[in-house]
């Protein structure tokens, strides 16, 4: 196909598609979803080669969050069936992600529902990203607090995080859609405002709320326009008690075409496969490794994930290998731009350079 070649070609330039080339991708055939996947898989591999980085989530405050996302389990008004606690202490916390280390993850994500921190919660997540960096020097933190204020993502950085995530989840024109309590620009905000301050962003998506294709294309556009370093892709897990607890629109092949356009769009970016892949990949989820080069390790937020040895099998089965934290996850020109040799915003760390890079 003409339009894989130009995408191919496009991606190992760090070029951006068209609109309708994005658009193409998300309506090609079943007939040609193998060959979108070896498309988009020499993207993957020129800037990651065969390596796949673990995640793992620990979540820190579960529930009662005054935010009305209507894909959420945690919104204000959910009667989903979900555990319901506040802050752990930080040894409670340390104890959990040493479990995700031990699994060969190189990134601890810190999650916390609510509408964003206070300064005291920014000083318990201090206090907890010291003690889990006290029993693993190496491990990346990655803080997930919701809206920032003015001052709180330095602090942050100061206490030891190394990114910030805060996802675009849709499209700006349909945000309204699927939240009320605040809107698409806070969110943007957020993002820029953790990349001020020297935290290595963290943004994505969510699938099959409904929305379009024109939606998809436009919010993967909106991240690169942002360009975070990592960019999780989800896909919504319809939970009872939700607004959306009905909108099953996902199929494994509709999921790899997402996957794909989001690595032709973002091709530098560290993809990362997020929630419901289990779900709606099922089967087919060792293809999507030929378009992320991350993927999270063990369960979710509210929705248990599949066990992490299966995992692993599944990385060594299709013949990818585990990043360790000895490799640096990110290109060679993104670190060049924390060094201030390309650009003044900071990004990953470390020496090495990806094949072909």
């Amino acid at each position: 196909m003409d339009l894989l070649t130009t995408l191919v070609d496009k991606g190992l330039r760090r070029e951006l598609p068209t609109r309708d080339e994005a658009l193409a991708v998300l309506r090609t055939s079943d007939d040609e979803l193998l060959d979108v996947v070896a498309a988009a898989g020499k993207v993957r591999r020129q800037w990651f080669g065969r390596r796949v980085k673990l995640n793992y989530l620990v979540n820190l405050k579960s529930g009662l969050c005054p935010e009305d996302c209507s894909y959420c389990s945690q919104r204000l008004g959910s009667s989903a069936e979900i555990l319901k606690y506040t802050w752990l202490k930080p040894d409670e916390a340390a104890q959990a992600a040493e479990a995700g280390v031990k699994g060969g993850a190189k990134r601890v994500c810190l999650v916390a529902s609510g509408r964003g921190p206070t300064d005291r919660d920014v000083d318990r997540v201090s206090e907890t990203i010291a003690a889990i960096k006290e029993q693993n020097e190496d491990v990346e933190i990655c803080a997930c607090l919701g809206l920032l204020k003015d001052g709180q993502a330095t602090r942050l950085r100061e206490a030891g995080a190394d990114a910030y995530n805060h996802n675009l989840n849709t499209s700006e024109a349909t945000y309204g859609d699927i939240c009320t309590t605040h809107d698409f620009s806070d969110r943007v905000d957020t993002v820029r405002n953790a990349q001020s301050a020297g935290l290595s962003a963290c943004s994505g998506l969510i699938a099959g709320m409904g929305e379009t294709d024109e939606d998809l294309v436009d919010v993967v556009f909106a991240l690169r326009e942002l360009d975070p370093d990592s960019v999780p892709v989800n896909f919504l897990i319809p939970m009872e008690g939700t607004p959306l607890a009905g909108e099953w629109n996902l199929n494994p092949q509709r999921a790899l075409r997402i996957l794909a356009m989001t690595r032709f769009v973002c091709p530098d970016s560290e993809v990362r496969l997020a929630g419901g892949r289990e779900v709606h990949l099922r089967s087919m989820q060792p293809l999507a490794l030929h378009l992320v080069n991350s993927i999270f390790l063990g369960d979710y937020l509210t929705s248990e994930g599949q066990a992490g040895q299966t995992d692993l099998d599944m990385i060594a089965d299709a013949g990818f290998e585990v990043e360790g934290t000895d490799t640096t996850t990110l290109p060679g020109h993104r670190r060049e731009q924390e060094r201030g040799q390309v650009g003044v915003r900071r990004r990953g760390a470390g020496t090495e350079l990806p094949p072909n890079a």
